[in-house]
């Protein structure tokens, strides 16, 4: 990964944004993110009648004054927001002469960042081989080098089915699920986003795809290589095969919105050599930042 991407000037720029995905979360630790449990924090809720065992520091006295009834004053509490970030590491990512994998480490690391520094919790996981590879929950700002370091230890090879991968492991319920992908998987990702969303899981599927995937310019016959099962074949590149083929490319990524839309996820299609701080900043990460 290029550690230029992480410079100051890029970091200012991360620290203005805030994730604004739709979750009100009732589970975790005290956090910045409303919950809607009831608790103790400084946003006042609504009243209720006291009960037996409540704690009488939290009666209204002025609406006992008021209606000789004792009432408790209940608070929002405030939950910190829960992120698994899931990076496809199969050996299809490293495709392109900017590599999909460079851009896919890229926002892994962006967004982790603006998620610890909302004193939220993330989780980034490694999916390859039909196995994941759980990182550890972290929070805080100070936690954001360890997940550098996870990130730039990453290798990507082999193959992997996205969906037996992810299904491989728990997920909690409630929080928000982050899909990194080029998505060229065969077997689909429905499966993973209907258990996710079954998980109460908010979900963001990022399409990341190189130039050379969606500019054609290729010519004559060439020996085509499948880089995650080393199979090949042959095929002469006319004008008739590109726009075949550009069809099946526009279809398949019409095919990841209707899925997206069907399970009430997100959908963000993003090329490796596309600015990451630009496409945040002004491109499709503002359906999901703020």
């Amino acid at each position: 990964m290029d550690a230029t991407v992480f410079d100051q000037d890029f970091f200012d720029k991360l620290n203005t944004l805030k994730l604004s995905l739709s979750m009100r979360l009732s589970q975790g630790m005290s956090g910045v993110r409303k919950s809607s449990a009831k608790g103790t924090s400084v946003e006042f809720s609504d009243f209720r009648e006291y009960m037996l065992g409540d704690d009488i520091r939290r009666i209204d006295w002025n609406a006992y004054g008021r209606t000789d009834k004792l009432y408790i004053k209940q608070f929002m509490e405030e939950k910190e927001g829960v992120f698994q970030i899931f990076v496809d590491t199969s050996r299809s990512m490293e495709f392109g002469e900017i590599p999909k994998s460079k851009m896919a480490l890229q926002i892994a690391g962006a967004l982790s960042y603006i998620i610890l520094n909302n004193l939220d919790r993330v989780y980034v996981n490694e999916l390859k081989e039909n196995s994941q590879n759980q990182g550890k929950g972290v929070t805080g700002t100070a936690a954001f080098p360890h997940i550098l370091s996870v990130l730039e230890n990453m290798t990507f090879d082999g193959a992997t089915n996205l969906s037996k991968t992810i299904l491989s492991r728990p997920v909690r319920t409630g929080g928000v699920s982050i899909i990194i992908s080029d998505f060229l998987d065969e077997n689909g990702i429905e499966e993973a986003v209907k258990y996710l969303t079954f998980k109460k899981q908010v979900v963001v599927l990022i399409q990341v795809l190189a130039r050379e995937e969606t500019e054609v310019d290729y010519e004559g016959t060439l020996n085509i290589l499948d880089m995650e099962n080393d199979s090949r074949i042959k095929i002469t590149m006319s004008n008739a095969v590109i726009k075949k083929y550009k069809e099946t490319l526009q279809n398949m990524q019409e095919n990841l919105e209707n899925l997206a839309h069907k399970y009430g996820a997100g959908c963000i299609f993003i090329r490796s050599d596309e600015s990451l701080l630009h496409a945040m900043l002004h491109g499709e990460f503002r359906r999901i930042l703020r």
